[in-house]
């Protein structure tokens, strides 16, 4: 992806077990006591600096529970953040001193020592790289939206799954790194795209990281995701959820199958902020078109997000309701007409065509499957596509050289091969 104009890239770097040796007991890994006995890993210093020539910033994030344990001294760790900030070129340290009972939100896995960087230094989180050697660290980055690097050490712990690229030491990753920073720079893919790209998704703190990226210019959601993500309290996560989203569109869906009960909560829900469009299937469960509903809503001014469209019928069905009322989208689900052996591409194109005289009127292409819908979407000139969090994370890959990817691919099948032990 490439970097958003004044906003800086940076390599997040925990601190033991990548930038100094680690004290390893009973298989568990542990900071050193003190600057004496700090070990710097062999090829930090190199590491480093070679990814401050090629642009990065250096910010550590580390968690030191120790601290709240009363096992270390906060001096102590604040000596040894010194000498690597001295002797490693780094440009900021930031620490959790807090054990997992404190239930803080700094605490790696959670990503907030990532986000308080990002807003500190101006960070673009998307153009950026977590490098860390425990699950942790990968979980906190993959979090925050930053590619992931895993440093491998043999501690007697699971292993960390997930990751971009896993290496023997922080030297070692530093090809990977800068390749990734002249492709970000390089490409231009993602920044001229013309569809604009709506996160879809029911994650609260993965809305409030992607609120901050750009690319992004809006949100959906639905009951389905909600309830794999965990959601309780309907109204309440949307509450929590919409001061993150910087007034940028957000959808919800009512929670009823009668028509009567459907009005009630689409004009209770779209009082809940301006920038709420509330979605409405095209049918109940019973097959019942909902276009009166839609034509009472419309004449009410309620913007609305007409859902689980498959056919141009229903797009000119939805259309007629909404045509002359507020701004509203029509959502046609392209990756279930996929799902069925059959091209979406010519439904949208003519989607489009039924809806072009409506400028009130936005056409939403939902449940992607892959990039390539990206690509496609903006081709035809739709307007918006809902992309969810697994296919957004691979946004960077647009434009990508074919034989950087096929080496990579080739590294991965090399790399899981030898840490499963196969012999033939």
């Amino acid at each position: 992806m490439t970097a958003a104009a004044g906003r800086r890239q940076a390599v997040f770097l925990d601190r033991d077990g990548v930038l100094n040796e680690p004290v390893v007991v009973r298989g568990q890994p542990n900071p050193p006591d003190s600057v004496d006995t700090m070990v710097v890993a062999p090829g930090a210093e190199d590491a480093c600096a070679a990814l401050r020539r090629a642009g990065f910033l250096l910010i550590v994030v580390t968690n030191q529970p120790d601290i709240a344990r009363g096992t270390r001294d906060r001096r102590a760790v604040d000596a040894i953040n010194d000498e690597l900030r001295d002797r490693l070129g780094l440009d900021d340290v930031l620490v959790c001193p807090h054990d997992d009972a404190d239930g803080c939100a700094c605490r790696k896995p959670r990503p907030g020592l990532i986000l308080e960087a990002a807003d500190r230094w101006d960070i673009h989180l998307g153009d950026s790289v977590m490098v860390g050697d425990r699950w942790r660290d990968i979980e906190a980055g993959r979090s925050a939206g930053c590619r992931t690097v895993l440093v491998e050490r043999e501690y007697d712990e699971g292993r960390a799954t997930g990751a971009d690229l896993a290496v023997a030491s922080l030297r070692d990753a530093v090809p990977w790194i800068a390749r990734q920073h002249r492709n970000w720079e390089e490409s231009t893919m993602v920044e001229d795209l013309n569809v604009k790209i709506f996160a879809d998704g029911a994650d609260a703190d993965g809305i409030a990281q992607l609120a901050r990226n750009e690319a992004i210019s809006g949100f959906t959601t639905n009951p389905t995701l909600m309830r794999a993500a965990g959601v309780e309290g309907y109204e309440r996560f949307a509450r929590q959820v919409l001061p993150c989203v910087r007034g940028l569109p957000i959808s919800f869906e009512v929670l009823a199958d009668d028509f009567d009960e459907m009005e009630r909560q689409a004009r209770k829900i779209a009082r809940w902020a301006d920038n709420v469009y509330v979605k409405i299937p095209i049918t109940n469960t019973s097959r019942e078109s909902s276009e009166a509903l839609l034509r009472r809503l419309a004449a009410e001014g309620v913007k609305v997000n007409v859902t689980a469209l498959l056919t141009v019928d229903q797009v000119r069905t939805a259309t007629a309701a909404l045509a002359g009322g507020p701004h509203s989208f029509i959502s046609v689900f392209a990756g279930r007409v996929a799902d069925t052996g059959r091209d979406p591409v010519p439904v949208m194109r003519e989607a489009l065509g039924v809806m072009a005289p409506h400028a009130n009127l936005e056409l939403i292409w939902a449940s992607p499957r892959e990039i390539l819908n990206v690509v496609q979407a903006d081709a035809i000139g739709c307007h918006v596509i809902t992309v969810t969090h697994d296919v957004l994370k691979k946004l960077p890959l647009l434009g990508r050289d074919l034989l950087e990817h096929s080496l990579d691919t080739v590294k991965m099948f090399y790399r899981d091969a030898v840490a499963a032990g196969f012999t033939v």
